[in-house]
């Protein structure tokens, strides 16, 4: 039975109205099948003129706003939910019938895929931090080597839209991608089961989401979920939580020691820290443009995941100084005052201002300091585990937002503020010419901004702003 005839004369409900769940109504209706979209919100879209102009669009979708619709899910054969809904926290799950097949869109992307007489082949990406900056860098390095990728999942387009919608069912259309590289969630990877990737990786976990997904062992299990879906899976050795669960497949490792052959690592020489695979010498960390060890990591999975698809490996070595990163992640902006002034925005959970810490403080020289702005929404994680670093490598903490107070509790002389502007001009004060202020709050945005490029936006205007005009 093909994908679409197992969907036909189905009840099939859309949770959600937002980017994800209109992939999805496009994709469902290109099929010709009938379905319902539920939100809880009572205008979804931004007009009632736009909602009617969908509602004309798609005479066989009815639109259900305002609640979960109670009946609507219960009666439901298929629910395609968006992977910002929270089915048990917002009482889903409870309505939904146990013979109710629940995926999401990535899931329905691989059905139909798995399906083609020529599929689309993939790369997946998963981890607490660095997933956007390795499957950037792939996306770019296989432009520059001439691959046809397209970038999809939690970044990019929405992975529906890749597929030809006239032919999904039937076969590939000339202008599909060779090869989607997708970066997935723990929110996407929770209704994800049939994928067929190439190479898998979950680059790294720590402490995120747990308001949702409870404990640190479920959330470990969900992003370890990858690997079976993958023939071949791309492990770090510097993160043993990322790999406990890996089954018995064909394996490439990365980490910051020697790689033995097949693996990809760091060796010492000549006092230059050289990126290896096996016994080959590949590229200087220094001729790199992302700094820090966290970065020679996502260099190192990047490389190890283009060479499970069979991309050259001297062609990639030679494109990787091209790539300058993302913004709001370990961004410098520019000034005047010979302060190091980084924008680390998109560190909206503790493994990834940890990694910016870490990766930054044996930068600096001998005498400058590290001026850390923290805080925000902690979406219930434990900042414990800052406790160390703040100690040993901050020398000066400002915080603010929802949970900037738990933050501070971790040391003696941290200064609280209001505002990212009232941060900015207190580390203003602080800092002289040779040291770093770092905006790596740890925290989600969404207490104090509409995202975390907004909160970045507001950082790099403070910092460049004349003195005294930050208010």
């Amino acid at each position: 039975m093909t994908w679409l005839a197992a969907f036909k004369d189905k009840n099939i409900v859309v949770l959600g109205a937002g980017m994800t769940g209109l992939s999805c109504l496009r994709f469902l209706h290109a099929q010709g099948l009938s379905f319902a979209v539920n939100d809880s919100r009572s205008m979804p879209f931004s007009s009632t003129e736009i909602q009617g102009q969908y509602e004309h669009d798609y005479p066989k979708a009815n639109f259900v706003f305002g609640q979960w619709h109670q009946s609507l899910i219960a009666n439901a054969d298929i629910i395609i939910t968006s992977p910002g809904i929270d089915l048990v926290g917002e009482g889903i799950t409870a309505l939904i019938s146990k013979n109710c097949l629940v995926i999401g869109d990535v899931e329905l992307f691989c059905l139909v895929n798995n399906s083609l007489s020529v599929p689309i082949k993939m790369l997946a990406v998963t981890g607490s931090n660095g997933k956007s900056t390795v499957v950037s860098l792939l996306a770019y390095l296989a432009k520059v080597i001439g691959v046809n990728a397209s970038l999809a999942g939690n970044i990019g387009e929405p992975i529906l839209d890749l597929l030809q919608r006239e032919n999904a069912g039937t076969s590939q259309h000339a202008n599909q991608p060779e090869i989607i590289i997708v970066e997935l969630s723990s929110f996407q990877l929770e209704t994800l089961s049939s994928m067929q990737a190439i190479a898998a990786s979950v680059l790294n976990l720590s402490d995120d989401h747990l308001d949702r997904h409870k404990t640190l062992a479920n959330y470990q299990a969900i992003k370890q979920s990858i690997y079976p879906q993958a023939k071949m899976a791309v492990v770090s050795r510097e993160d043993q939580a990322s790999n406990t669960l890996v089954p018995a497949q064909e394996t490439i490792t990365f980490g910051l020691d020697k790689p033995s052959q097949g693996h990809f690592g760091l060796n010492s020489i000549e006092n230059k820290q050289i990126l290896m695979f096996g016994e080959q010498a590949i590229i200087s960390l220094d001729e790199l443009p992302l700094a820090g060890m966290h970065n020679a990591l996502n260099y190192m999975a990047a490389l190890a995941l283009g060479y499970c698809a069979g991309w050259s490996l001297s062609a990639m070595t030679a494109n990787l100084a091209g790539f300058s990163g993302l913004a709001h992640r370990c961004q410098r902006v520019s000034s005047e005052d010979d302060i190091q002034w980084i924008n680390d925005s998109k560190a909206t959970n503790i493994g990834a201002t940890l990694a910016a810490i870490s990766g930054l403080a044996p930068t600096l020289l001998a005498q400058g300091k590290l001026i850390l702005i923290a805080g925000g929404d902690g979406k219930g994680a434990d900042f414990s585990t800052l406790t160390t670093i703040l100690n040993c490598d901050v020398n000066q903490l400002i915080t603010l937002g929802k949970d900037g107070s738990a933050i501070a509790e971790l040391v003696s002389d941290a200064i609280q503020v209001n505002t990212l502007n009232e941060a900015v001009e207190q580390a203003k004060k602080i800092a002289q010419p040779g040291d770093m202020v770092l905006l790596s709050p740890a925290c989600a945005s969404i207490d104090m901004f509409k995202n975390y490029q907004e909160r970045g936006e507001q950082f790099i205007n403070a910092v460049q702003a004349k003195e005294g005009s930050c208010h």
